[in-house]
């Protein structure tokens, strides 16, 4: 009787070494009540939800955890400086709404700001803040299916970033939509990931400055100034992205001085300029390649500025725009590498059916030469003055301007989805 009741005792004790131990629920924060302290009294590690209603900010996270709530419940700020200020590593700030910030841009008053490694801010809704998102120094910060507001009546010069990272690597901003801010900035900061944004009527869609390693993929800018703009940076990639209706004197996509860019399967419709490049690439050893991109609707489709070498352009679309390529100052495109382009205005044939013209593409124009070498001149384009200077050189070949882009075996017609952009 004694030994079985001991085998008993020992399987109880056995089984209860082994239960599941039950995690510590998130700790609910009633609405109106004091954010801080509770913040200041989680554990490291805990969850604090919010329950809908108003939470009085600016709060500061000293310790790991999570923040989480549902969009009625609002953070909101007193005016003051950021209003979620993050200066740990490991949290998460999830679900809720942040209403303003503070109006310093030298301060950086943001609705959330993070100094610290892992950190992930995903779902947020924030409205009447002068920064958004703004991280520094930090590492694998994770911006996610945010929606960040800025204000429409603010001049876009004195707007804040929706979306700032500052020295700030192997982080992604992913999945956002950002209306009305002023730029999603990347600067000083290597291998981030800029994917799937929705980003509208601000300045700078997207702007690099020393970040080398950043990949732009499958976003969609529109209505801003600039849709993407790279500076200083190096194997840039940029993919699959929508750059449309850029404001007067805007561009679609701009380089400067940055090299080893893999462009790809863009598409740039109706921008004063598709695509600027300013010497660019910047070091010798750099080449740029662009492949598969349309360029629609542009008044000039790409604008090049000490630019003429060690650029490649293949299997690119060109249509409807007013001008297809335009070298400022004196000088030709003759020195860029162009394979198997689209030209809406190509005049060849194609006896052999292979989908390729015959004679070679050669942009040639009075027009466009007077323009680049004096820019004020395209106030008088598609008057009678400068399409006589056309006229002239189509019917007297003596006066024929020399080409300024040739491309040896031309299409017939734009690539297809699958060889181009989608």
């Amino acid at each position: 009787m004694f030994r079985r009741l001991l085998a008993g005792a020992t399987a109880v004790l056995m089984v209860g070494s082994v239960a599941p131990v039950t995690a510590d629920p998130a700790v609910e924060v009633a609405a109106g009540g004091a954010l801080q302290a509770a913040v200041d009294a989680a554990p490291p590690g805990a969850t604090l939800r919010l329950a809908p209603g108003e939470h009085l900010g600016p709060i500061t996270i000293r310790r790991p955890l999570t923040l989480a709530g549902p969009r009625s419940a609002v953070v909101r700020s007193d005016g003051r400086g950021t209003t979620i200020d993050v200066l740990a590593d490991d949290v998460t700030l999830s679900g809720f709404t942040i209403h303003g910030s503070g109006d310093r841009p030298d301060l950086t008053d943001a609705a959330v700001h993070v100094r610290g490694d892992d950190v992930r801010v995903e779902g947020l809704r924030i409205v009447a803040a002068l920064f958004g998102v703004a991280a520094e120094r930090s590492r694998r910060v994770a911006v996610v299916g945010n929606e960040i507001v800025g204000d429409p009546a603010t001049p876009v010069g004195l707007r804040g970033d929706g979306v700032r990272l500052w020295e700030t690597h192997d982080s992604r901003i992913e999945g956002n939509t950002l209306d009305h801010g002023r730029d999603v900035v990347v600067w000083y900061a290597s291998n981030n990931r800029v994917i799937g944004n929705v980003v509208r009527d601000g300045r700078y869609g997207t702007h690099l400055m020393y970040s080398d390693g950043t990949t732009i993929e499958d976003n969609r800018y529109a209505g801003n100034v600039v849709g993407v703009f790279i500076m200083y940076s190096r194997d840039v990639k940029v993919r699959r992205n929508l750059l449309a209706y850029t404001s007067d004197l805007g561009m679609g996509l701009g380089a400067k001085d940055s090299g080893g860019l893999v462009v790809e399967d863009n598409r740039c419709v109706r921008n004063e300029t598709g695509l600027y490049l300013d010497g660019s690439p910047f070091r010798p050893e750099d080449a740029n390649v662009f492949r598969g991109n349309r360029f629609e609707l542009c008044e000039t489709a790409v604008v090049l500025h000490s630019s003429q070498v060690r650029n490649t352009f293949e299997d690119n679309a060109f249509r409807a725009n007013r001008e297809q390529v335009r070298v400022e100052g004196r000088g030709d495109a003759l020195g860029v590498d162009w394979k198997r382009n689209y030209f809406d205005d190509y005049e060849g044939y194609d006896f052999d059916r292979d989908g390729l013209g015959d004679v070679p593409y050669e942009s040639r124009s009075f027009s466009n030469r007077a323009i680049g070498k004096r820019p004020e001149l395209a106030f008088f384009r598609g008057t009678p003055a400068l399409g006589l200077l056309d006229m002239v050189g189509r019917v007297f070949p003596l006066f024929q301007p020399s080409p300024v882009l040739v491309d040896p075996s031309p299409r017939m017609a734009p690539p297809a989805v699958g060889e181009g952009a989608p």
